[in-house]
Protein backbone atom coordinates (compact mmCIF):
# COMPACT_ATOMS: atom_id res chain seq x y z
CA UNK A 1 0.00 0.00 0.00
CA UNK A 2 1.34 3.32 -0.86
CA UNK A 3 0.51 6.05 1.54
CA UNK A 4 0.07 9.74 0.21
CA UNK A 5 1.68 12.33 1.49
CA UNK A 6 -0.22 16.12 1.91
CA UNK A 7 2.83 19.05 1.44
CA UNK A 8 0.76 21.28 3.93
CA UNK A 9 0.93 18.03 6.24
CA UNK A 10 4.34 17.92 5.59
CA UNK A 11 5.41 21.49 6.34
CA UNK A 12 3.15 21.73 9.32
CA UNK A 13 5.56 18.85 10.65
CA UNK A 14 9.00 20.11 9.63
CA UNK A 15 7.68 23.30 11.73
CA UNK A 16 6.56 21.29 14.92
CA UNK A 17 10.10 19.78 14.11
CA UNK A 18 12.08 23.17 14.37
CA UNK A 19 9.55 23.89 17.32
CA UNK A 20 11.14 21.39 19.89
CA UNK A 21 14.89 21.00 18.03
CA UNK A 22 15.18 25.32 17.90
CA UNK A 23 12.59 26.32 20.67
CA UNK A 24 12.98 23.64 23.01
CA UNK A 25 16.32 21.70 22.21
CA UNK A 26 18.28 24.91 21.58
CA UNK A 27 16.71 27.51 23.46
CA UNK A 28 16.92 29.66 20.43
CA UNK A 29 13.89 32.16 20.56
CA UNK A 30 15.43 34.49 18.30
CA UNK A 31 12.96 32.39 15.80
CA UNK A 32 9.84 32.30 17.65
CA UNK A 33 8.09 34.70 15.13
CA UNK A 34 8.85 31.95 12.49
CA UNK A 35 7.51 29.21 14.41
CA UNK A 36 4.81 30.01 16.95
CA UNK A 37 1.90 33.07 16.21
CA UNK A 38 1.87 36.04 18.37
CA UNK A 39 -1.19 35.04 20.25
CA UNK A 40 -0.17 31.07 21.40
CA UNK A 41 -1.79 29.05 23.62
CA UNK A 42 0.17 26.94 25.17
CA UNK A 43 -1.37 24.00 27.59
CA UNK A 44 1.57 22.28 29.63
CA UNK A 45 1.82 19.41 31.08
CA UNK A 46 2.69 20.76 34.50
CA UNK A 47 -0.53 22.72 34.99
CA UNK A 48 0.65 25.85 33.61
CA UNK A 49 -0.94 27.54 30.23
CA UNK A 50 0.90 30.83 28.80
CA UNK A 51 -0.13 32.71 26.48
CA UNK A 52 2.48 34.68 23.35
CA UNK A 53 5.71 34.74 22.93
CA UNK A 54 6.71 36.37 26.02
CA UNK A 55 4.21 33.75 27.82
CA UNK A 56 5.48 30.68 26.46
CA UNK A 57 9.63 31.99 26.81
CA UNK A 58 8.77 32.68 30.37
CA UNK A 59 6.98 28.91 30.32
CA UNK A 60 9.93 27.05 28.58
CA UNK A 61 12.44 29.37 31.07
CA UNK A 62 10.93 27.58 33.98
CA UNK A 63 11.51 23.93 32.11
CA UNK A 64 14.56 25.31 31.39
CA UNK A 65 15.58 25.94 35.22
CA UNK A 66 14.47 22.47 36.19
CA UNK A 67 15.84 21.12 33.48
CA UNK A 68 19.05 22.84 31.76
CA UNK A 69 19.87 19.62 29.24
CA UNK A 70 15.82 19.35 28.34
CA UNK A 71 15.51 17.29 25.30
CA UNK A 72 12.49 16.47 23.45
CA UNK A 73 12.88 13.66 20.92
CA UNK A 74 9.87 13.39 18.04
CA UNK A 75 9.31 10.25 17.92
CA UNK A 76 6.13 9.99 15.42
CA UNK A 77 3.73 12.86 14.17
CA UNK A 78 0.11 12.68 12.60
CA UNK A 79 -1.68 15.25 10.79
CA UNK A 80 -5.11 16.07 9.53
CA UNK A 81 -6.61 19.08 8.71
CA UNK A 82 -5.06 22.72 10.43
CA UNK A 83 -3.91 19.85 13.28
CA UNK A 84 -0.89 17.35 14.06
CA UNK A 85 -0.32 15.37 17.03
CA UNK A 86 3.19 14.75 17.85
CA UNK A 87 4.86 11.47 19.74
CA UNK A 88 7.62 12.52 21.69
CA UNK A 89 10.07 10.97 24.70
CA UNK A 90 11.24 13.63 27.02
CA UNK A 91 14.78 13.83 29.09
CA UNK A 92 16.47 15.66 31.28
CA UNK A 93 18.90 16.16 34.28
CA UNK A 94 16.86 17.30 37.50
CA UNK A 95 18.77 20.44 38.44
CA UNK A 96 16.11 22.72 39.63
CA UNK A 97 12.34 22.90 41.14
CA UNK A 98 9.57 21.00 39.60
CA UNK A 99 6.34 20.71 40.69
CA UNK A 100 7.14 21.76 44.26
CA UNK A 101 10.16 19.26 44.07
CA UNK A 102 13.47 20.50 44.17
CA UNK A 103 16.74 19.25 42.80
CA UNK A 104 17.68 15.82 42.65
CA UNK A 105 20.20 15.58 40.37
CA UNK A 106 18.46 12.12 38.79
CA UNK A 107 17.95 11.61 35.21
CA UNK A 108 14.68 11.23 33.97
CA UNK A 109 12.96 10.45 30.95
CA UNK A 110 9.36 10.35 30.11
CA UNK A 111 6.62 9.64 27.21
CA UNK A 112 4.20 12.25 25.99
CA UNK A 113 2.09 13.71 23.28
CA UNK A 114 1.84 17.24 21.83
CA UNK A 115 -1.50 18.49 19.88
CA UNK A 116 -0.67 21.27 17.80
CA UNK A 117 -3.11 23.78 15.75
CA UNK A 118 -2.23 25.98 13.12
CA UNK A 119 -3.35 28.95 11.95
CA UNK A 120 -1.74 30.80 8.65
CA UNK A 121 0.57 28.08 8.79
CA UNK A 122 2.44 28.75 12.34
CA UNK A 123 1.49 27.41 15.38
CA UNK A 124 -1.53 28.55 17.36
CA UNK A 125 -2.51 26.20 20.01
CA UNK A 126 -0.59 23.65 21.68
CA UNK A 127 -1.73 21.20 24.49
CA UNK A 128 1.33 19.07 26.01
CA UNK A 129 0.21 15.93 27.51
CA UNK A 130 2.84 14.85 29.13
CA UNK A 131 3.07 10.94 32.02
CA UNK A 132 3.49 12.84 35.06
CA UNK A 133 2.85 9.88 37.15
CA UNK A 134 6.35 8.56 35.37
CA UNK A 135 8.17 11.76 35.75
CA UNK A 136 7.06 11.95 39.60
CA UNK A 137 8.05 8.37 40.32
CA UNK A 138 11.09 9.25 39.10
CA UNK A 139 11.82 12.24 40.81
CA UNK A 140 10.78 11.11 44.38
CA UNK A 141 11.22 7.18 44.52
CA UNK A 142 13.91 5.72 46.00
CA UNK A 143 16.95 5.01 43.45
CA UNK A 144 17.66 0.93 42.70
CA UNK A 145 20.85 0.61 43.66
Amino acid sequence: MKFMTDPQIDGRKALIRRFYDELWNRWDYSVIAEIITEDVAFHGSLDVDATGHDGFVAYAETIRGAFPDFENRVEDMIGEGNRVAACLTYSGTHEGSVMGIEATGRRIQYAGVGIFVFREELISDVWVLGDRLALLRQLTEPEND
